[in-house]
């Protein structure tokens, strides 16, 4: 999807400028990918998007701002919870206290993702009194010198998402999504246990591949 920019005549009157600078300048910008122009629609202003390479340890908030677009995120939840399907990811019992997190990941003021994550709520509590409109998790982990993971397992399957989720991505009824699962180790201790709903049509996973690797399945159950 791209957003309308505005004319040329629109920015040498706003600006004070020649259209001769106002030219070049879009000229620039339309070198560096940051704008388009179309037949018939004129300069388009395009949306961000993100590849993402699969087979290793990465951060969402590192991955967007080194694209260069800011990253923010808006809480929706930062508490004290029992959950014992989560439970059961991190090999504790059920019923034991985790803090779950639950932010709307945002990517240059647009929605990119729903992200929620559940951790042992006795190494994690001081994660509740985190600002976190523009941090990330492990980095706020390495903080308070809780387990960071150093390796795990993703799971990436196709969803429509609920309405909830749909209203919050900005989705409409019927377009699909990312839905990834990841559990996070520490020296093969489960310490974290994720799952983050992506817009489809801003982020794409990519991955290498080399003659003579041999590949693994993992079974769906796990």
């Amino acid at each position: 999807m791209t957003h309308a920019f505005p004319t040329d005549l629109e920015l040498t009157h706003d600006y004070g400028v020649s259209r001769h600078t106002v030219r070049e300048a879009i000229r620039h910008l339309n070198k560096t990918g940051l704008l388009t122009r179309e037949r018939g629609r004129g300069t388009v202003l395009n949306r961000s998007e993100f590849e993402q390479s699969l087979g290793t340890l990465y951060s969402l908030y590192r991955s967007i701002e080194e694209n260069g677009v800011e990253q923010q995120s808006e809480l929706l939840r930062c508490e004290v919870v029992t959950d014992d399907a989560a439970s059961s990811r991190l090999d504790r019992e059920p019923g034991a206290p985790l803090v779950v997190l639950e932010r709307l990941r945002l990517a240059g003021g647009s929605p990119l993702a729903v992200d929620r994550a559940w951790l042992p709520a006795e190494t994690t509590h001081q994660l509740l009194d985190v600002d976190w409109s523009r941090t990330a998790l492990y980095e706020e982990l390495a903080r308070i010198n809780a387990a960071v993971p150093n390796q795990g397992w993703e799971r990436l399957t196709p969803i429509v998402p609920m309405p909830a989720d749909r209203a919050r991505l900005g989705l409409r009824k019927g377009d699909a999504a990312f839905f990834l699962e990841r559990l996070g180790l520490r020296d093969g201790r489960p310490v974290e246990w994720r799952t983050t709903i992506l817009r489809g049509d801003r982020y794409r996973f990519v991955t290498d591949w080399s003659f003579g690797a041999q590949p693994s399945l993992r079974p769906l159950a796990e």
